[in-house]
């Protein structure tokens, strides 16, 4: 418990989610019973239109406690990418669990919306997403295109012990992109599970490797 007192742990939700997401709930509600507070930072700030990857890295980087307090970064898909930043860019954070994270996402959104979408994307300055935290579509400016492109992922080259958990039907960031991303970084342990992007129905296990992993 002392060790877990002097660090912070952070959980990203993921892309137009929320912090009362089931993941965030779940993982809420574990840290709680083991008395160890978990930030969860709401990423929209209430104008998801304007969500940038820069956006958020700044955002949490708030959250940051003063040194010497380490940050184990716990990030879910989109959330996960931008754990992985993080911890490029601030050496408070002393380790990483990724979720599904949104690595290559660039190129599988925009393969899936198709040449004609993103053009009408770029052309008219916004695009309906279905926000899953407000139940709703929501405009998303198309900056959010051109400030993912300035982060190039070959440059996440920080050695830190990182622990991917990935399911095998995943439909939205297929397992190969965590595959691809943790085959050239040997300080990264990589977990395939039996499930889809959501990871919903493997929660007690992530749980548990989360606090194997972790320490806690």
């Amino acid at each position: 418990m002392t060790q877990a007192l002097s660090q912070t742990y952070i959980y990203l939700h993921g892309f137009a989610s929320g912090p009362n997401s089931f993941k965030a709930n779940y993982l809420r509600d574990r840290f709680a019973e083991l008395a160890i507070p978990l930030k969860i930072p709401n990423l929209n700030q209430g104008d998801f239109s304007h969500l940038t990857l820069t956006r958020q890295l700044e955002q949490v980087a708030r959250e940051f406690p003063l040194e010497p307090a380490t940050v184990p970064l716990i990030g879910s898909s989109f959330g996960g990418l931008t754990s992985a930043w993080l911890a490029q860019r601030y050496h408070q954070v002393d380790r990483l669990v990724l979720l599904a994270p949104a690595f290559e996402f660039l190129s599988h959104w925009i393969a899936s919306l198709g040449p004609k979408r993103m053009e009408q994307w770029q052309e008219q300055g916004y695009l309906p997403i279905y926000h899953y935290g407000e139940k709703w579509d929501i405009p998303l400016s198309y900056q959010f295109i051109t400030d993912a492109q300035g982060y190039v992922e070959n440059q996440l080259q920080r050695q830190l012990p990182t622990l991917i958990l990935h399911g095998v039907k995943d439909e939205v960031i297929p397992v190969e992109a965590s595959r691809r991303f943790a085959a050239s970084r040997p300080w990264v342990k990589m977990v395939e599970l039996d499930s889809d992007h959501s990871l919903g129905n493997m929660m007690p296990e992530i749980w548990e490797a989360i606090r194997d992993f972790c320490g806690i």
